[in-house]
């Protein structure tokens, strides 16, 4: 009864100051995830400067199985992550693991920047080691940071509450973009360099070694100054009450949170027996959320296929409309400095507002409503990109495209940023942490993540390869279906995602044993074999002081 009115009491709790100081602690672990993870795309062009100096005339660049391998490995140790975390924090609770993940991540990224070898395979060996432990902690986040806040959160404002803890993702893709430009301009502007046509050797300072290792190394201050706060956060109430059963330190513990006396009742007659409850394979999960399972897999795989693919023809876009030169006209350092300028701009003008459009809106238009509408439009502004992709873009001339419509090139671009955050990229994140029961929650959610980072892999390799030209692909790259097709492809995929999205529920507004069947005293046997529904009929005839509660006498099973 105790347990039940303490989840009671979160469900209908007003927002108070344990729900932002919780936004920031898991926020930013998300904020350093996303910086660790695109803090790389702003620095493949100057590692290909200075450790792959080029001798056919052209600055270096990265070989392509290299450039793959900087770009994916994290992408292939989040995934790793988040099965393994997403399974731990089921079984060991998410207080206990939580801390771990940060701990990882802080060791990934110093050791990241130094990274040495001698020579550029063994740098790059050694940066790509430490960089799938980065994406391994990284993954722990996923799920760890959704439960967390998902159950800590009251139900009126979960979505919200839950999105804000996503969107700090989006505010460390912008200062990553942001830490890249001040760190190239301030040893440029220290080590100034003619450009690559004037002196291919010194357009590339030595000192420019270390922009890439600062850069990387950054990404550790976030996670150390928020790692005392988040090893002081209690174990959340649900975990403790429904999982552990330990209804007395849930009571406890949110004591302190909520700053509400819950008197503990020994009068109170237990509920039946409690038997083993289904498990992740067994036949009552499918029956009642394999569905669901299949629909938050799916939805995630397929947002991620074409949200990872988008930065293929970044390229394109910035010669296009003037924000990225020639590579010969640059030095190291200034092309360092432009490449992150552009991606702070699309950050700032698409991919952060999108976040916080769905912050404001979740808890009102509704988790599927919001998702389909992303897939929507997703679909639409790249089937008109890939319909029109050569008028939109104009024509070679020189290092530049010439002709073309270049703003309605960067304003569809930035859209397909914008729906895929105000849209699939924050729902897929917040329904898993919803709709499955509280000893499975994590697990599941982690699996519905690794789901998805499957897709940004084939995303990110994949369609490197298959954006490539048909007649003339970058140097090391085999011929690939061009950027027109692979859009074309992306435009499919997204519909498809589309379609997956019906298999969701709509969960705003519910509670989260409403939401996976812990509340049902019907089918609570499915659930928890009755012992959560139980409790929950007494909790209810409590608060309505039942005298048969008061007399001893066993309420009546609804």
């Amino acid at each position: 009864m105790v347990g039940t009115k303490v989840l009671d009491s979160l469900d209908k709790a007003k927002t108070q100051s344990y729900h932002f100081k919780a936004v920031i602690i898991s926020g930013m672990g998300f904020f350093t995830d996303a910086y660790d993870l695109f803090s790389i795309s702003t620095m493949t062009r100057l590692l290909g400067r200075l450790y792959y100096p080029s001798t056919h005339g052209k600055p270096g660049v990265l070989p392509a199985n290299v450039n793959a391998a900087v770009v994916g490995v994290a992408l292939c140790g989040t995934l790793v992550g988040q099965l393994f975390f997403g399974w731990a924090g089921d079984q060991y609770g998410r207080k206990k693991v939580y801390g771990i993940t940060l701990m990882i991540m802080v060791l990934a990224s110093i050791a990241s920047g130094l990274s040495l070898g001698s020579t550029p395979t063994g740098v790059m060996t050694t940066l790509c080691f430490f960089r799938f432990w980065l994406g391994f902690g990284i993954g722990g986040d996923y799920p760890l940071s959704a439960t967390i806040m998902s159950e800590y959160s009251n139900k009126k404002n979960r979505g919200s509450f839950v999105a804000a803890v996503f969107a700090m993702q989006g505010i460390g893709i912008l200062v990553a973009s942001a830490v890249s430009i001040a760190v190239s301009a301030a040893f440029n502007n220290s080590f100034p360099a003619p450009d690559f046509n004037t002196d291919p050797v010194l357009s590339t300072p030595p000192e420019a070694d270390f922009v890439w290792r600062i850069v990387l190394m950054f990404g550790a201050v976030p996670a150390v100054l928020t790692f005392y706060s988040r090893s002081k956060m209690p174990e959340t109430a649900r975990y403790t009450a429904l999982v552990e059963q330990n209804e007395e330190k849930a009571r406890r513990d949110m004591e302190k949170v909520l700053h509400q006396h819950f008197e503990a009742r020994d009068d109170v007659e237990a509920g039946p027996a409690k038997e083993k409850p289904f498990g992740l394979l067994s036949r009552a999960f499918l029956r009642r959320h394999g569905k669901h399972l299949l629909g938050c897999t799916t939805t995630w795989f397929f947002l991620d296929v074409a949200f990872y693919s988008q930065n293929l023809f970044q390229k394109d876009i910035f010669t296009a409309v003037g924000w990225l030169p020639a590579a010969g006209t640059m030095s190291a350092l200034e092309e360092t400095f432009r490449v992150s300028k552009a991606q702070a701009l699309i950050a700032l003008v698409s991919t952060v507002p999108g976040y916080w459009f769905s912050v404001a809106l979740i808890d009102k238009l509704g988790r599927k409503f919001i998702q389909l509408m992303g897939f929507f439009f997703m679909t639409l502004f790249m089937f008109i990109l890939a319909l029109d992709y050569y008028n939109l873009r104009g024509d070679p001339c020189g290092a530049k495209y010439c002709g073309g419509n270049h703003l309605a090139f960067i304003v569809l671009y930035a859209f397909t940023f914008f729906f895929s955050n105000f849209g699939p990229n924050t729902t897929t994140f917040i329904v898993p942490a919803e709709v499955f029961p509280a000893r499975l929650r994590s697990t599941c959610h982690g699996i519905s993540s690794a789901a998805g980072k499957a897709g940004a892999i084939v995303g990110a390799f994949g369609f490197l390869y298959a954006s490539q030209s048909q007649s003339t692909p970058d140097a090391g790259y085999p011929k690939g279906i061009g950027i027109k097709n692979s859009l074309l492809v992306l435009a499919i995929t997204n519909c498809i995602g589309f379609v997956f999205t019906f298999l969701i529920p709509e969960t705003k507004g519910k509670s989260l044993e409403d939401l996976s069947g812990e509340n049902d005293p019907v089918k609570g046997d499915e659930a928890s074999n009755g012992l959560v529904a139980h409790a929950l009929v007494v909790g209810r005839a409590c608060a309505h002081r039942d005298p048969k509660i008061f007399d001893g006498q066993r309420p009546e099973r609804r």
